[in-house]
């Protein structure tokens, strides 16, 4: 019994985790929207959302190929996420 309760502590945790991101996801997109090109502000939060995606499918993946390409498109993620954070 007590190792089903450590692992709804872990889940617990880790949707605390979650929710935290996604709070300060939303302050940096209204401070965008606040000060800024709205199609730039769309392809940012577009961009942030799709690395969401591909982090949650690298967490599930198994196949070591598949982990590589989701590697790679989360680190193009990042740049493009970090040129469009850039002031202009």
């Amino acid at each position: 019994m007590g190792d089903a309760g450590e692992g709804l502590v872990d889940a617990e945790s880790r949707l605390a985790e979650r929710m935290e991101e996604r709070e300060q996801e939303k302050r940096k997109a209204k401070q965008a929207v606040a000060s800024g090109d709205p199609e730039r502000n769309r392809q940012l939060e577009s961009t942030r959302l799709a690395r969401t995606e591909m982090q949650r499918q690298l967490e599930l993946t198994t196949h070591a190929a598949r982990k590589q390409q989701l590697g790679n498109a989360i680190a193009e993620l990042d740049r493009r996420i970090t040129e469009l954070s850039k002031p202009k």
